[in-house]
């Protein structure tokens, strides 16, 4: 199933999913939306005929008058709503009342996530700090010796939730919510946003906003071919840089958390970071 985007200015998608269709209706004015999303279908007028979707409004609060224009655009197109996602009682309670299932559909963080507010205000004075010496914000892992290469020790890794598995670049002012790790196969401009409470994988490159670990696992990583944030943020841990200009030769980079601080290496060195005396640069 092909992903149709809509608006501008925030992540509204049509898209394909195992199960049917999945809106997203946030961040705008549904009247808006939905005259947009009717053009849409309508291009395509018997495509998605005999589906089902699933509407997400993330924090929004529909009225039940929404949800019949919504229910009626869709019919129009032989489209069934089966459900509704977001957060909040208010919007579950709503999806009972009108005899449709219910899907959270973005993580509940933790309380020490929630309170970032503290935590990005020190971490701007270190930051401001490191600039007037010169050095970067974001840590470099400094790989002293060399040393003997290792087989890798294996051992059982806890599944988490779910995989968010997404084939196409974020645009700025989008954003992508998953309880579980985000893969995404494309870039993740500058303006997007992607939060997990797992990994981040992007195989392109990732000059957006990244948090992994939402839910206060500092244990979480962030991968991208080329590595090129506005900002990184994993558990209550964050770094800020400026804008980074596209490298003639990016590398795999990986980042993660290192003596309470965000730290990167290059993906070819991760295997060797446990067997070797390495510092933060």
């Amino acid at each position: 199933m092909p992903w149709i985007l809509l608006g501008k200015r925030s992540v509204t998608l049509l898209r394909g999913r195992v199960d049917g269709l999945e809106l997203v209706l946030v961040e705008r004015d549904l009247a808006e939306l939905y005259e947009e999303l009717q053009g849409r279908l309508a291009e395509q007028p018997s495509f998605y005929r005999g589906s089902s979707a699933v509407a997400n409004f993330g924090a929004g609060r529909p009225s039940p008058e929404d949800l019949a224009r919504l229910r009626l655009l869709l019919g129009e197109a032989g489209i069934t709503l089966r459900a509704l996602a977001g957060s909040g009682a208010e919007l579950e309670a709503l999806a009972r009342a009108e005899g449709l299932a219910f899907e959270a559909a973005a993580p509940k963080l933790s309380e020490s996530a929630r309170s970032l507010v503290a935590d990005f205000a020190g971490a701007r004075q270190e930051i401001a700090a490191r600039r007037k010496r010169g050095e970067t914000s974001v840590r470099r892992v400094k790989i002293e010796s060399e040393g003997p290469r290792s087989t890798p020790e294996l051992r059982l890794v806890e599944p988490v939730a779910g995989t968010l598995y997404h084939a196409a670049t974020l645009r700025g002012g989008q954003t992508l919510h998953q309880t579980g790790n985000i893969v995404i196969v494309g870039d993740v401009n500058p303006g997007a946003e992607l939060v997990a409470t797992g990994d981040i994988l992007v195989f392109g490159r990732l000059a957006g906003i990244a948090h992994a670990g939402a839910q206060g696992d500092g244990s979480a990583r962030i991968y991208a071919l080329d590595l090129a944030p506005t900002q990184l943020r994993i558990a209550t841990f964050i770094a800020t840089d400026e804008p980074a200009k596209r490298r003639s030769s990016p590398a795999a980079e990986v980042a993660f958390v290192r003596e309470g601080h965000i730290a990167i290496v290059p993906l070819s060195d991760l295997g060797r970071l446990e067997t070797s005396q390495a510092t933060l640069a």
